[in-house]
């Protein structure tokens, strides 16, 4: 009787303080909800009963849906079963997944690559690599995955200002005088502004002042480069960035992570990182997907859908331009459109869906307070009418 007194109040404990959690995070125009897709990702999802114009993907080279991708997973399905049963260092590492390897070593020039089940989880690296008594320096405006990470790792965190040389210069001097090894951590094309790190002048620190660089080509990978490896080639540094670390999920068109590096490296994350050793393997229709993506981002297909990237691109740029919108320098297929107050942000959103354009407002924390934005993202699937859509749709917003 007690027991059973006690669960009650507990468990109306509990929902209370969750609904009054939801209200805070309501209160401050944050409540996210989810919205269910009920068709395949590309140029246009059909949500509910409606087909809409999509520019919330980071599908850049519209491979989510290519047939290739699709062959090769249900190929994998065929082969190897849904599942694989276990984590890789137990039973679960497929032929398949050992491909993807080979395949992604390959293709961004390093002697070997680990995958991983989600982008999250590979900065995992992170806590494999520096522990107490070193030091991770990251930028201000990197991926919540790299910050926590950082913070897991129990090294002592510091943080530069967002591309600020000066600034991460004096941290790597005063950083210089402890004990222990220094990390510097960096994406290569920042997910919510579209910028571009200098990576030159970030290797050339490093060097100086004895520090090890881990750059993320999330938004990278497929897109730039003489060989679309990302920015770590266009800028010609594969050799001085001792990580590398990216998604298979965007311009690649599955699902998971990686790191490149050496094979010394592959090595010891197979040891301590703790996300792959303890993580169920990649499904096998996962793993073959990347693979074919990976394969087909350096085909005559994959450079042609990159130049049809960057002509739409421009044209979005120049279009919002001519109708009086402000936006940085363009340099990536992420283009923000700042209007600081969440509410407003949310309410453009909603109007642009409205109107058949599904734009993502971001707010808080995923950005900084008053910088709230639409986050435009262009993909090789669109077609010239639907940025002339989009740029209809924003005008009447």
């Amino acid at each position: 009787m007690g027991c059973a007194a006690g669960t009650t109040r507990g468990v109306n404990s509990f929902e209370e303080h969750l609904e009054q959690e939801l209200a805070l995070i309501a209160d401050d125009g944050l409540r996210r909800e989810l919205r269910q897709v009920d068709s395949a990702q590309g140029a246009r999802v059909k949500v509910g009963d409606r087909e809409v114009l999509n520019f919330s993907s980071n599908d850049y080279l519209g491979l989510a849906g290519h047939a290739t991708l699709r062959d090769a997973a249900k190929k994998a399905v065929d082969t190897y079963g849904a599942g694989v049963g276990a984590a890789r260092l137990i039973s679960g590492s497929l032929t398949v997944h050992h491909e993807l390897e080979e395949a992604l070593a390959t293709f961004k020039g390093t002697t070997a690559a680990l995958s991983f089940a989600t982008g999250y989880a590979t900065a995992g690296v992170i806590p494999a690599l520096m522990g107490k008594g070193d030091t991770v320096v990251i930028d201000k405006l990197a991926h919540a995955c790299l910050v926590d990470a950082a913070r897991a790792s129990g090294a002592r965190l510091r943080v530069f200002k967002h591309n600020d040389l000066d600034h991460l210069e004096r941290i790597l001097e005063q950083s210089g005088r402890r004990d222990g090894q220094v990390l510097v951590v960096t994406e290569s094309v920042f997910s919510m502004d579209g910028d571009i790190a200098p990576l030159l002048n970030l290797v050339e620190l490093k060097e100086r002042h004895g520090a090890w660089l881990m750059v993320d080509e999330a938004h990278a990978t497929g897109l730039y480069g003489e060989q679309r490896r990302g920015m770590v080639e266009e800028f010609a540094v594969t050799d001085l960035v001792e990580v590398q670390m990216g998604t298979l999920g965007k311009a690649l068109g599955a699902a998971g992570g990686y790191v490149c590096g050496t094979r010394t490296l592959v090595d010891l994350l197979v040891n301590r990182a703790r996300p792959f050793m303890f993580s169920t393997a990649p499904v096998p229709a996962q793993a073959a997907a990347a693979r074919a993506g990976v394969e087909l981002v350096q085909s005559v297909e994959g450079e042609k859908r990159r130049t049809a990237l960057w002509s739409l691109v421009d044209r979005l740029k120049n279009g919002l331009i001519g109708r009086g919108w402000k936006l940085p320098p363009v340099r990536s297929a992420i283009l923000p459109l700042i209007v600081e107050d969440e509410a407003v942000a949310v309410e453009l959103s909603r109007c642009l869906l409205e109107s058949g354009v599904w734009v993502p407002a971001i707010r808080y924390p995923t950005v900084a307070r008053g910088a709230a934005r639409l986050r435009l993202t262009v993909s090789a699937a669109h077609a010239p009418e639907d940025i002339d859509q989009l740029l209809e749709a924003l005008g009447d917003a």
